[in-house]
């Protein structure tokens, strides 16, 4: 099953989405509060609200499938090629940081360079794990069953406050510069493996397999949930493969005039217009 959020009228409908249809989960202005219902598989596979063919939704109307999680807990260094490419041995624990909702865009909003820092705005391709049951201090085959479903994220990083200390949080959170959707895709419908993918105006710069991951889904949840409470909605990124722009020689940063798309088969396809804000 797929589940997104819209943007409808001047509020946001929880929707599953079909083979050609999205169809309101009435009851539910998005993802986030649905998923905080114990049932809420049954209460959307069941659903018979407004139906809107997809090829009438304007790409405007995608929200972030969760507009506003609880948490969102980032992984740094989790891809082996990613790892390698930054000089780094392979971590013995997960590397975690923080973004905020307000960073979260719909999966075909423009990104806005920031004032101030517009010169080394990088990409990072990511897969999105979406906690469905409150969660805390389980075992990985436990966490298995915490999972709603996956997401494709793209954890845009403004490097110069990034690296302006040694914590990252501050070159994480740029308002409105994290591309998260198009839908969830719950467990039954999707395996770690598919390809994930960042193009810049077509041009391949990130390509992984989602399963080069250090720590799989499952062992974040279970680390993560070592320290505290996972809700229904969380969102886990859970990093990014080789191919950042920072990287590069000479570096490489997203540019106005740009597209920016981010990829997972299976998952969905973000499409994001680089503008200047």
């Amino acid at each position: 099953m797929k589940l997104a959020t819209l943007r409808i009228g001047n509020g946001s409908s929880a929707v599953r989405i079909d083979a050609d249809t999205a169809v309101e989960i009435s009851g539910f202005t998005d993802v986030g509060a649905l998923l905080a219902e114990a049932s809420w598989a049954s209460i959307a596979a069941r659903a018979g609200g407004t139906a809107h063919p997809l090829k009438h939704i304007e790409p405007s109307s995608w929200a972030p499938v969760v507009p506003h999680p609880s948490k969102i807990v980032c992984v740094g260094l989790n891809y082996r090629t990613h790892i390698l490419e930054m000089g780094r041995e392979l971590p013995e624990f997960p590397t975690l940081f923080a973004k905020y909702p307000e960073a979260l865009i719909g999966p075909f909003d423009a990104i806005s360079l920031p004032i101030g820092a517009a010169d080394t705005v990088d990409w990072e391709g990511e897969l999105a794990v979406v906690v469905g049951s409150p969660t805390r201090r389980v075992s990985e085959q436990q966490a298995e069953s915490a999972i709603a479903g996956y997401a494709v994220l793209n954890d845009v990083t403004v490097r110069d406050f990034q690296y302006r200390t040694p914590e990252w949080f501050q070159g994480k959170t740029f308002e409105k510069t994290s591309p998260f959707g198009p839908y969830l895709v719950t467990t039954d419908e999707y395996a770690l493996g598919s390809e994930l993918r960042t193009e810049i105006d077509g041009e391949i710069v990130q390509k992984s397999p989602t399963s080069d991951l250090v720590f799989s889904p499952a062992a974040l949840i279970s680390y993560i949930s070592n320290i505290f409470t996972l809700n229904p909605g969380d969102v886990i990124a859970t990093g990014t493969p080789g191919g950042v722009g920072h990287a590069r020689t000479p570096k490489r940063y997203l540019a106005p005039g740009e597209t920016l798309a981010t990829v997972i088969e299976g998952l969905g396809r973000l499409s994001n217009p680089i503008i200047a804000e």
